[in-house]
């Protein structure tokens, strides 16, 4: 059995696993969900949320057990997730990217909506950004079009209920990987086909940019915990035998 450490995306917090934690619990697996700095239940201020402080916190959760660990990262995690295992790769089995972006050295999470394959980003094209230092936040009927296409009415009204402002600042922050930091480090990827946030275009690009060892598709939204969690959890299952 294996050991995961999951990691949230953009406007969402450790609370948006909740719905696959205790399945793959039961499958035999140990299991931790984060708040990353400013998210969920974290108060980390705005200032301090920075892409920097996101990989110090997973290193850190990943160092508080013995075995390697699954990393797994939703959406705007799959660049937290890619900076950390550049610092710590050694605690780590498996990078798993569920919908999410996986930057090449030098690449932000801006610059991938910016590919070609990135042009129908509706996140991008609906976030409302404000503040010093400054926010993004979702209107509802967008974040619902957007995140959430495939979820029940009751769903997006409890994400929305738990969501934060997301800061700007790790949206726009280059990952660096130093050379040789991620050599042999595996990877594996989720390929929802019918997300609106991460154009499956653009997923597809990133899946041959960087090669994976397993991709699973799922004919769902943005947000699988929510819209496919039995999917999802078997597709986690089916990565858990490759680490």
């Amino acid at each position: 059995m294996a050991r995961f450490v999951l990691v949230h995306g953009a406007f969402g917090g450790a609370w948006s696993w909740q719905p696959i934690l205790g399945d793959l619990e039961s499958a035999g697996h140990t299991v931790t969900a984060i708040d990353l700095p400013g998210a969920g239940d974290d108060q980390t201020p705005v200032a301090g949320v920075t892409l920097d402080a996101y990989a110090e916190r997973i290193c850190a959760t990943l160092g508080e057990g013995p075995e390697l660990a699954i990393l797994v990262g939703h959406s705007m995690g799959g660049v937290a997730i890619t900076q950390a295992a550049a610092r710590c790769a050694e605690r780590i089995a498996l990078l798993v990217y569920v919908a999410a972006f996986m930057p090449s050295d030098g690449q932000s999470l801006l610059d991938l909506t910016r590919l070609p394959e990135g042009a129908n980003d509706q996140v991008q094209a609906n976030i409302v950004i404000d503040g010093e230092p400054p926010v993004a936040t979702m209107p509802d009927p967008s974040a619902r079009a957007s995140l959430m296409a495939s979820c029940s009415a009751e769903q997006v009204a409890r994400a929305i209920e738990l969501s934060r402002p997301q800061p700007v600042a790790p949206f726009a922050t280059p990952v660096t990987i130093p050379a040789g930091a991620l050599d042999g480090l595996r990877r594996a990827y989720v390929h929802c086909t019918q997300d609106r946030a991460i154009p499956p275009a653009l997923q597809l690009r990133m899946i041959r940019e960087h090669p994976c060892v397993d991709v699973v598709e799922i004919a769902t939204d943005h947000s699988p915990f929510f819209s496919a969690p039995g999917e999802l959890v078997a597709a986690l299952n089916r990565f858990a035998a490759l680490a």
